[in-house]
């Protein structure tokens, strides 16, 4: 196939990316100079911009949805061009509904937008043709007058040449009347046009007259770039990518230079058009690497004259000098990616990736947490908890998948976990069922035995049922080998380094360090969030959270403070390779840098699910769990729990931490707060006289410089004692 010659506006057609690589096969000895052209798929022309739309920016035309060619003179390739379909995909029968129902929905859109803009319309569509209409007059006043003679009268005056004003003069007279009578006879006419009218027309012949009439005038009158209808759709014009602008970029970057035959900056494919933005593979120079140019991405988005979110790099598997460049047409990050797909309410797969949100080019990105530990980092109010609870969720709608919940700020946004939860615990002080630290270490305690104890089985377990030692989905399924597979969460994992307790924290550390190291291989998934990946504890416990922050192998950096903090939860040497999460905008809440689940190193938009959405998926999870029997521990025992009130236990759990006494006006506080189910209406005056009945005397109780009347925390817990003892 012979090559056209080269034209660089003439568009083609985009290239078929579809699966991230191109689709020739590449000629090895045509490597040198990089000329690979992909093939073109079947598209269909867009439809035209209507006259409802309108532009914010104008810069250049709007970007083509189809390949620009790159104006290099010695490019060499051939380019395969495919027959466009003789029916549009859209017009086909499969979609035919799909596309008459859009179109109508638009259309009724645009009917209904205008509709109730009409009455507007049409005060301004008859001032400006009173506006035209004087328009209209003063242009033929003026050409009656000749006035475009006024500056040659005015120069023959300037002249001092009487002759010449004289000659103009007398033209001038002699063209007024003859304009003049021109004039009368349009006048006339449009008397004569009238009388006609009002003898021959119906009333809706004048209203359609009149329409036609105001619409012509006010054309006349409005004022330049200014429009009577308002736009439907307010769109951007963007600027259009070239090589030129390509070239001149990474110039600027400092990755070649163009007056230099070995330094210069070489193109692989032709420029196409790739989603919303455009794709290119770029050669650099021999030496170059794909490394630099990821490093100098700043730099490059600054040449391109785009923001550096606009602009991704990824990696060209035939050479490490080559590389894909895709430029956004608008800042991809400020997109939300929309409500988490959990909300169907399906059952999971933990086998299968979970679902994150989006990359910069609006493709799907997916996690799969098996066998490995995922850690989580951000400033507060950027997102962290929010997208450590997306893949608990697809965890919690995987009934085969036990969960361990624990939150050391104590905030509501993991309390609903409850609902499916073999253990959790949030805060430090102290709850109905127990002290939040006990549980969290005999987790701890327990996931360790088990762990252990899951190796010796798979270790021990015939070949046919584990061919290569490993966990498999029927072993994990199977009740019979008790080995589910298990989410260890633990949000502000930093707060169970610095308890306060020398030795606790030594305990905890040892656990949660040999669990991030050596679970993940036995079918227990660690994950972990924290706003401070850094300066946690002194010594030996500082060495140990360093251990534990390290070896994570999957981690999610949202903004940070500082490019420091963000190696510190992506890993050392990202900010070298051009990672750095503090660089993110703080308008970009949700949004974060994945690394280590793949080869990629993508800027996500994580999807949202906020408290009401987590309510929901976790009560759709409870009910997976409860129709395959796997509701277990503290989930299992939720019920009772909530259905029981014991006024005793609940006044107990009121008592924080180095409290002796409580006035009843607090405890009724507390109570409501805690336990609204129970509690809600409950007044210091009831909760006395319940508390009294049990044989809790009511004792005066010093609190913030006053006296007040309360209860002992050492008298609740001894009528609690003599309760349940025997002989009590």
């Amino acid at each position: 196939m012979t090559q056209e010659p080269f034209d660089p506006n003439t568009p083609a057609d985009p290239p078929d990316q579809a699966d991230g690589h191109r689709a020739d096969v590449v000629d090895l000895d045509a490597i040198r100079d990089r000329r690979h052209t992909p093939s073109l798929p079947d598209t269909d022309t867009d439809r035209a911009t209507s006259s409802d739309t309108a532009y914010e920016v104008v810069l250049d035309e709007e970007p083509s949805t189809e390949a620009v060619s790159v104006d290099t003179p010695d490019a060499v390739g051939t380019v395969v061009a495919l027959r466009r379909p003789i029916v549009p995909a859209g017009l086909r029968r499969g979609n035919l509904s799909h596309t008459l129902t859009t179109t109508m929905g638009e259309v009724g859109y645009v009917a209904g937008f205008h509709a109730l803009r009409s009455p507007w319309y049409l005060l301004k569509a008859v001032w400006w043709s009173l506006v035209g209409l004087m328009r209209l007059v003063g242009r033929r006043l003026r050409w009656w007058a000749v006035s475009e003679q006024y500056a040659l009268l005015q120069q023959a005056a300037t002249d001092n040449d009487p002759t010449m004003w004289l000659k103009l003069s007398r033209e001038g007279r002699t063209t007024r009347r003859w304009r003049g009578a021109a004039l009368a006879a349009q006048l006339v006419a449009l008397a004569i046009a009238v009388w006609l009218g009002v003898a021959v027309l119906p009333v809706w012949g004048w209203l359609v007259v009149g329409v036609v009439l105001v619409s012509l005038l006010a054309r006349q009158g409005r004022p330049a770039g200014g429009a009577i209808v308002s736009p439907v759709v307010v769109k951007r014009r963007y600027r259009k990518l070239n090589s030129d602008i390509v070239l001149r970029a990474y110039y600027a970057a400092g990755l070649g230079h163009p007056d230099r035959a070995d330094q210069q900056v070489e193109f692989g494919t032709q420029m196409a058009r790739d989603g919303n933005g455009s794709k290119v593979l770029i050669n650099l120079p021999y030496g170059r690497t794909f490394g630099e140019a990821v490093k100098a991405r700043e730099k490059i988005a600054s040449g391109l004259d785009v923001s550096p979110s606009q602009v991704t790099i990824s990696r060209d598997a035939a050479s490490n000098r080559s590389h894909w460049l895709w430029v956004a047409d608008a800042d991809p990050l400020a997109i939300p990616a929309g409500r988490t797909p959990l909300l169907a309410c399906k059952q999971t797969d933990i086998w299968q990736p979970a679902p994150l949100g989006m990359d910069e080019r609006g493709r799907p990105v997916s996690l799969l947490m098996l066998w490995t530990s995922i850690l989580v980092g951000a400033q507060p109010r950027q997102g962290k908890s929010f997208t450590a609870r997306l893949l608990a969720l697809y965890a919690a709608l995987d009934p085969y998948v036990q969960l361990d919940v624990f939150d050391g700020k104590g905030s509501p946004d993991w309390r609903k976990f409850g609902l499916v939860a073999h253990s959790c615990s949030f805060g430090f002080t102290m709850t109905r069922d127990g002290d939040p630290l006990e549980i969290f270490l005999q987790t701890l305690r327990d996931l360790k035995a088990d762990v252990q104890d899951r190796y010796q089985k798979l270790s021990e377990l015939p070949v046919e049922v584990c061919p290569e030692g490993k966990l498999t989905r029927e072993i994990a399924r199977d009740p019979r080998y008790g080995m589910p597979v298990r989410l260890v969460v633990i949000d502000e994992c930093q707060e169970y380094f610095d308890t306060g307790d020398k030795e606790l924290n030594k305990e905890i550390a040892g656990l949660m360090v040999y669990l991030v190291k050596v679970a993940p291989a036995a079918g227990v998934i660690v994950l972990d969030a924290t706003q401070k990946p850094g300066g946690v504890g002194t010594g030996d416990i500082a060495t140990a959270f360093t251990s534990f922050r390290d070896n994570h192998q999957t981690r999610i950096a949202l903004r940070t403070g500082s490019y420091q903090v963000s190696d510190m939860v992506l890993g050392s040497g990202a900010y070298s390779e051009g990672f750095d999460s503090s660089a993110l905008l703080p308008g970009y809440k949700g949004v974060g840098i994945l690394r280590g689940a793949s080869d990629e190193t993508p800027t996500v938009r994580y999807h949202l699910a906020d408290a009401e959405d987590a309510e929901k998926i976790l009560t759709a999870a409870r009910t997976l769990r409860q129709r395959t029997g796997t509701l277990s521990g503290h989930a299992a025992g939720q019920t009772t729990i909530r259905e029981v009130r014991d006024v005793l236990a609940d006044v107990l759990t009121v008592f924080q931490s180095g409290e002796t006494g409580l006035p009843w006006t607090l405890t009724a506080v507390r109570l409501a707060e805690r336990i609204p189910e129970h509690y809600a209406d409950v007044t210091p005056e009831a909760i006395s006289a319940q508390v009294r009945a049990l044989g809790v005397p009511s004792v005066d109780i010093k609190r913030d410089g006053k006296t007040l009347k309360g209860a002992k925390k050492a008298a609740v817990a001894a009528a609690l004692s003599r309760r349940e003892s025997p002989t009590g």
